[in-house]
Protein backbone atom coordinates (compact mmCIF):
# COMPACT_ATOMS: atom_id res chain seq x y z
CA UNK A 1 0.00 0.00 0.00
CA UNK A 2 1.31 3.45 -0.93
CA UNK A 3 2.03 6.11 1.67
CA UNK A 4 -0.62 8.72 2.37
CA UNK A 5 0.58 12.32 2.53
CA UNK A 6 -0.35 15.97 2.85
CA UNK A 7 1.44 19.32 2.58
CA UNK A 8 1.78 21.94 5.30
CA UNK A 9 1.74 25.35 3.60
CA UNK A 10 1.27 29.02 4.41
CA UNK A 11 -0.61 30.52 1.48
CA UNK A 12 -2.77 33.60 1.02
CA UNK A 13 -6.17 33.31 -0.65
CA UNK A 14 -5.70 36.45 -2.74
CA UNK A 15 -9.37 36.55 -3.83
CA UNK A 16 -10.64 36.49 -0.23
CA UNK A 17 -8.17 39.23 0.79
CA UNK A 18 -9.26 41.30 -2.21
CA UNK A 19 -12.93 40.82 -1.30
CA UNK A 20 -12.23 41.85 2.33
CA UNK A 21 -10.38 44.93 1.06
CA UNK A 22 -13.31 45.85 -1.21
CA UNK A 23 -15.82 45.44 1.62
CA UNK A 24 -13.64 47.55 3.92
CA UNK A 25 -13.34 50.31 1.29
CA UNK A 26 -17.15 50.38 0.84
CA UNK A 27 -17.77 50.46 4.59
CA UNK A 28 -15.20 53.25 5.13
CA UNK A 29 -16.84 55.28 2.33
CA UNK A 30 -20.31 54.99 3.88
CA UNK A 31 -19.74 55.03 7.65
CA UNK A 32 -20.51 58.30 9.43
CA UNK A 33 -17.44 58.23 11.72
CA UNK A 34 -15.13 58.14 8.65
CA UNK A 35 -16.79 61.11 6.87
CA UNK A 36 -14.30 63.89 6.14
CA UNK A 37 -11.27 61.93 7.37
CA UNK A 38 -10.01 61.02 3.90
CA UNK A 39 -9.78 57.39 4.99
CA UNK A 40 -8.87 54.96 2.19
CA UNK A 41 -7.52 51.43 1.85
CA UNK A 42 -5.93 50.19 -1.38
CA UNK A 43 -3.48 47.71 -2.91
CA UNK A 44 0.14 48.81 -3.30
CA UNK A 45 1.60 46.10 -5.53
CA UNK A 46 0.89 42.37 -5.21
CA UNK A 47 1.72 41.79 -1.55
CA UNK A 48 1.17 45.20 0.06
CA UNK A 49 -1.81 47.26 1.18
CA UNK A 50 -1.81 50.90 2.30
CA UNK A 51 -4.28 52.61 4.63
CA UNK A 52 -4.46 56.41 4.56
CA UNK A 53 -6.44 58.70 6.90
CA UNK A 54 -6.26 62.19 8.38
CA UNK A 55 -5.32 60.94 11.89
CA UNK A 56 -3.56 57.95 13.50
CA UNK A 57 -6.70 56.76 15.30
CA UNK A 58 -8.78 56.84 12.08
CA UNK A 59 -6.10 54.83 10.23
CA UNK A 60 -6.07 52.30 13.07
CA UNK A 61 -9.89 52.11 12.93
CA UNK A 62 -9.72 51.28 9.19
CA UNK A 63 -7.19 48.53 10.01
CA UNK A 64 -9.59 47.12 12.62
CA UNK A 65 -12.44 47.05 10.08
CA UNK A 66 -10.16 45.29 7.55
CA UNK A 67 -9.13 42.69 10.15
CA UNK A 68 -12.80 42.00 11.00
CA UNK A 69 -13.60 41.49 7.31
CA UNK A 70 -10.66 39.05 6.95
CA UNK A 71 -11.87 37.04 9.96
CA UNK A 72 -15.40 36.84 8.52
CA UNK A 73 -13.91 35.50 5.28
CA UNK A 74 -11.99 32.77 7.12
CA UNK A 75 -8.51 34.27 6.74
CA UNK A 76 -5.91 34.21 9.50
CA UNK A 77 -4.66 37.57 10.79
CA UNK A 78 -1.17 36.04 10.86
CA UNK A 79 -0.86 36.78 7.13
CA UNK A 80 -0.78 40.52 7.95
CA UNK A 81 2.36 42.40 8.92
CA UNK A 82 1.08 45.92 9.69
CA UNK A 83 3.36 48.83 10.51
CA UNK A 84 2.61 51.48 13.13
CA UNK A 85 0.73 54.57 11.85
CA UNK A 86 3.27 57.03 10.43
CA UNK A 87 2.71 60.69 9.58
CA UNK A 88 3.01 61.56 5.91
CA UNK A 89 2.42 65.26 5.35
CA UNK A 90 -1.16 66.05 6.41
CA UNK A 91 -2.08 62.36 6.57
CA UNK A 92 -1.35 59.25 8.57
CA UNK A 93 -0.47 56.00 6.76
CA UNK A 94 -0.26 52.33 7.72
CA UNK A 95 1.64 49.95 5.45
CA UNK A 96 0.59 46.29 5.48
CA UNK A 97 2.59 43.49 3.88
CA UNK A 98 1.11 40.05 3.31
CA UNK A 99 3.22 37.13 4.56
CA UNK A 100 3.19 33.96 2.49
CA UNK A 101 5.27 30.78 2.57
CA UNK A 102 7.08 28.95 5.35
CA UNK A 103 10.71 29.92 5.89
CA UNK A 104 13.27 27.11 6.03
CA UNK A 105 13.87 27.88 9.71
CA UNK A 106 10.15 27.52 10.52
CA UNK A 107 9.93 24.37 8.38
CA UNK A 108 12.78 22.86 10.41
CA UNK A 109 10.92 23.68 13.65
CA UNK A 110 7.77 21.92 12.40
CA UNK A 111 9.78 18.96 11.12
CA UNK A 112 11.54 18.60 14.49
CA UNK A 113 8.18 18.80 16.31
CA UNK A 114 6.77 16.01 14.11
CA UNK A 115 9.88 13.84 14.67
CA UNK A 116 9.92 14.38 18.43
CA UNK A 117 6.21 14.35 19.35
CA UNK A 118 4.45 12.84 16.34
CA UNK A 119 3.55 9.18 15.84
CA UNK A 120 6.29 6.75 14.77
CA UNK A 121 6.67 6.13 11.05
CA UNK A 122 5.71 9.68 10.02
CA UNK A 123 8.19 11.37 7.69
CA UNK A 124 8.43 15.13 7.06
CA UNK A 125 10.33 16.54 4.06
CA UNK A 126 11.02 20.22 3.40
CA UNK A 127 10.17 21.17 -0.20
CA UNK A 128 10.88 24.85 -0.82
CA UNK A 129 8.35 26.84 1.22
CA UNK A 130 6.20 23.75 1.93
CA UNK A 131 6.51 20.70 4.14
CA UNK A 132 5.41 17.26 2.85
CA UNK A 133 4.30 14.86 5.59
CA UNK A 134 3.82 11.18 4.73
CA UNK A 135 2.92 7.99 6.57
CA UNK A 136 1.48 4.53 5.91
CA UNK A 137 -1.48 5.23 8.24
CA UNK A 138 -3.98 8.03 7.64
CA UNK A 139 -4.77 8.16 11.36
CA UNK A 140 -1.14 9.15 12.02
CA UNK A 141 -1.45 12.01 9.52
CA UNK A 142 -4.57 13.28 11.27
CA UNK A 143 -2.71 13.13 14.59
CA UNK A 144 0.11 15.21 13.03
CA UNK A 145 -2.42 17.79 11.77
CA UNK A 146 -3.88 18.11 15.26
CA UNK A 147 -0.37 18.44 16.72
CA UNK A 148 0.63 21.20 14.27
CA UNK A 149 -2.70 23.07 14.73
CA UNK A 150 -2.19 23.05 18.52
CA UNK A 151 1.11 24.96 18.17
CA UNK A 152 1.02 28.76 18.03
CA UNK A 153 3.22 29.78 15.12
CA UNK A 154 3.63 33.37 13.92
CA UNK A 155 2.49 32.38 10.43
CA UNK A 156 -0.76 30.94 9.05
CA UNK A 157 -0.82 27.15 8.56
CA UNK A 158 -2.97 25.26 6.06
CA UNK A 159 -3.04 21.61 5.04
CA UNK A 160 -3.33 20.76 1.31
CA UNK A 161 -2.97 17.81 -1.08
CA UNK A 162 -4.31 15.25 1.38
CA UNK A 163 -3.92 11.89 -0.39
Amino acid sequence: MADSSFDIVSKIDRQEVDNALGQTAREVATRFDFKGTGATIEWKGDHAIEITASADDRASAVLDVFQQKLIKRGQSLKILDASEPRPSGQQSKIGITLKEGITSEDAKKISKLIRDEGPKGVKAQIQGDELRVSSKKRDDLQAVQALVKAQDYDFAVQFTNYR
